[in-house]
């Protein structure tokens, strides 16, 4: 069976119908490209008695992009023999497009990457007007290029400058918007609809030809070589540059395909774009963003980490502990999914002030058009400020999100448990006191477990759900459910002080702490992390959580370490902190002064005391970058290996997707393991054992680390 229906009607229209077999959307295959050979070489047979062409879909998407397997398997070695596929793919897309007869594509359903590049490669586009619908070129997300004519195609439909965001950001649209940017022609309301008007163009224009292809074309808002385009080019990589922070070729490699190609010919353009396609799909930055990204992420939306046998749980009412920042956050997302919600705290006011929070976010998006005022007060109307227990009863599930104490939040645990349903699950939001632990006050420790959300939840995918000693499969599953429900992205844990994500970002906030202590400067340790793939440096992030917290959190761990009979071993970075605090006053962002300034006008900047108190001038002269990156990244990929080796993490894709959807571990790597597996695990041994040697045994690989080394054996 053909991946493409040929039907020839009587009115000489040619209607194309995408339907792959065995497979619930349309990838861009090697059955669809014999497909799409078979489906030219009939169209050159038939060719005098056609008069236009339709493309469309039988599946719910039009067309959902390249095949990620594929992409992912080719290597250096299959570099020509991909430029060579790649080009004979364009090349039959480039005879349907240059035939002279009118092409339309009748988009029903989202149309991303390669779907797009089909629909570009039309000379009419007609979409259902939709909202669910998108459209887009989003493959420098998983750090490859639309290689499908994209670069070429979109900029010189709606110029360049246009371009840029949907190339070089994967910036997707819906219809509507689509229209609006010129890169769709007509909405349809109806299936019938958009066959109707597909048809109606084709009657309208017997012939056809793009306007790249017609003699004195013009790029909309000028070619590279127009004086204001060529001023703006200028200083295009230096921006593009200060976004990546050279991480990223990706996005780099669009701007050179787009410009380039954009002062020659359409055909040779094209060659261009295949040529940097082929580099990014062989290089090693978009094997990490594929595999982690698309694989592994998918492994974890499926739910590999659910146990079977539980049936699915759909959730009604959900009681949230504590109305401050997260809990405010987690009452907006889970309202906003649907679920009834009773918001907390110690007085009515408190609670309507955390409500407030979801108001002030619903206010954005209907300001925006993104929401109607009756959908605003719809979701707002499911969530119950309240200072009474009582608003609990019949709660599927509780989640407490008060301060990091224990005692408190034993006490809220037995307020609030009794009012559970028969089979309500309790959860803690604790970011480091161990579960197992915390479900010591609960009468049902097998119905209690750790939810542990990132801030701003609104913002933040992932949840950390932490498994308890004897938390129950069937609390796990049901947990997993939540999370899903409202649309966060689960990985699950085992027990552990700090868990996984508090353990790992702990080590990357102290690792830049420790060096400023050591006297190196404080902007090189900024920029170390910035320039290593973090989002933001470890010193501008410790402001954010507050030192005064990483106090508390570091004396509530080491009262129940010594309570255990521990022995409390101090990071250096401690006596920073606690000088910061306690000698300088200087707590963090929300008390507006850390190891930054906070003017009231203007942006924040380093505190110029750090250089005086800490810094070393021959220390901060002599150090090298690679080395500060090396330390950040290198620290929290080793306290993942020890996360897994102790059983705190129970499989590589939750290390991955947790290391980067939770603390910001550079995504260019694909991840704090597959770092390692990039790196090359007996390098990566190697270079730790270099870097205990010079900044203590914080940097000693663990055993596992050892024993993969070994066998230069992969973690998978």
């Amino acid at each position: 069976m053909s991946a493409i229906r040929y039907d020839l009607g009587s009115d000489q229209i040619l209607t194309l119908t995408i339907d792959m077999p065995g497979q619930s959307a349309n990838t861009m295959n090697a059955a669809f490209r014999e497909a799409l050979t078979d489906t030219v070489t009939r169209v050159k047979a038939d060719l005098a008695n056609i008069r236009g062409v339709v493309i469309t879909s039988a599946k719910k998407t039009f067309f959902a992009g390249g095949d990620l397997t594929e992409l992912h398997r080719v290597t250096r070695e299959d570099a020509q023999t991909f430029e060579d596929m790649v080009n004979g793919l364009k090349g039959d897309m480039r005879f349907l497009e240059t035939s002279g007869k009118p092409v339309v594509a009748a988009i029903n359903g989202s149309a991303l990457g390669g779907g797009l590049e089909i629909a570009l490669a039309c000379h009419h586009r007609v979409v259902l007007n939709e909202e669910s619908i998108q459209l887009g070129l989003p493959e420098v997300t998983l750090g490859l290029l639309p290689g499908g004519g994209g670069t070429q195609r979109l900029p010189r439909m709606i110029g360049l400058e246009a371009a840029f965001p949907y190339l070089m950001e994967g910036k997707k649209v819906n219809p509507k918007a689509a229209l609006k940017a010129g890169i769709v022609d007509e909405l349809a309301e109806s299936p019938d609809e958009m066959m109707a008007k597909a048809r109606a163009f084709i009657d309208a224009n017997p012939k056809c030809q793009q306007p790249w292809d017609q003699k004195g074309f013009k790029f909309p808002g000028g070619a590279p070589h127009h004086p204001a385009m060529a001023q703006k080019l200028a200083i295009a990589p230096a921006m593009l540059k200060q976004k990546t922070r050279g991480c990223y070729p990706a996005p780099e490699r669009i701007l050179s395909a787009a410009v380039e190609g954009a002062q020659v010919d359409f055909d040779n353009g094209s060659l261009v774009e295949t040529r940097y396609f082929a580099e990014l799909v062989i290089g090693q930055v978009a094997k990490n963003m594929t595999g982690t990204f698309w694989f592994q992420l998918n492994a974890i939306k499926a739910g590999g980490s659910r146990p079977d046998g539980v049936d699915k749980e759909t959730f009604r009412k959900v009681g949230v502990l504590g109305a401050g920042m997260m809990g405010a956050g987690i009452a907006y997302s889970t309202a906003t999914r649907g679920i009834e919600v009773v918001l907390k705290d110690v007085s009515v006011e408190n609670a309507e002030k955390g409500k407030s929070y979801s108001e002030k976010l619903l206010a954005k998006k209907v300001s925006r058009g993104r929401m109607t005022e009756e959908k605003k007060a719809e979701i707002l109307s499911r969530i119950k400020a309240t200072d009474s227990a009582e608003d609990l009863d019949g709660c599927d599930l509780v989640i407490e999100a008060v301060f990091e104490d224990s005692s408190l939040k034993a006490k809220v645990t037995q307020e609030a448990e009794a009012k559970l349903a028969s089979n309500g699950i309790f959860a803690s939001n604790t970011s480091t006191i161990p579960i197992t632990q915390l479900s010591e006050a609960s009468a049902r420790p097998d119905h209690f477990i750790g939810l542990h959300f990132f801030s701003p939840v609104d913002k933040m995918q992932l949840v950390e759900i932490i498994v308890g000693e004897k938390t129950s499969d069937d609390t796990l599953a049901r947990a997993f459910d939540y999370v899903q429900q409202i649309g966060k992205i689960p990985i699950v844990v085992n027990d552990s002080r700090g868990f996984f994500t508090s353990r790992v970002f702990g080590t990357f906030v102290n690792e830049g702490i420790c060096m400023l202590g050591e006297g190196i400067h404080p902007a090189s340790i900024e920029n170390a992390g910035l320039l290593s793939g973090m989002p933001v440096g470890p010193l501008a992030i410790s402001d954010e959580v507050s030192m005064t917290l990483m106090q508390h959190i570091r004396d509530q761990s080491r009262k129940d370490t010594e309570a255990a009979g521990g022995t409390w071993i101090p990071h250096p970075a401690e006596a920073v902190i606690d000088q910061m605090v306690n000698e300088q006053g200087r707590k963090g962002k929300a008390a507006g002064a850390g190891f930054y300034d906070y003017p009231e006008q203007g942006k924040k900047h380093l505190w110029p005391e750090l250089e005086r108190l800490y810094v070393d001038a021959s220390k901060a002269s002599s150090v090298a970058l690679h080395d500060l990156k090396d330390r950040i990244l290198f620290i929290q990929a080793i306290e993942t290996v020890r996360c897994l080796e102790e059983g705190v993490l129970r499989t590589v894709e939750d290390a991955n997707i947790g290391s980067i959807f939770g603390i910001g571990f550079a995504p260019w790597t694909g991840g704090a393991i597959q770092f390692i597996n990039q790196y090359g695990v007996r390098a990566f041994t190697e270079r730790a054992k270099e870097l205990a040697e010079q900044h203590g045994d914080r940097f000693a690989p663990p055993r596992l680390l050892l024993e993969k080394a070994e066998t230069n054996t992969l973690f998978c």
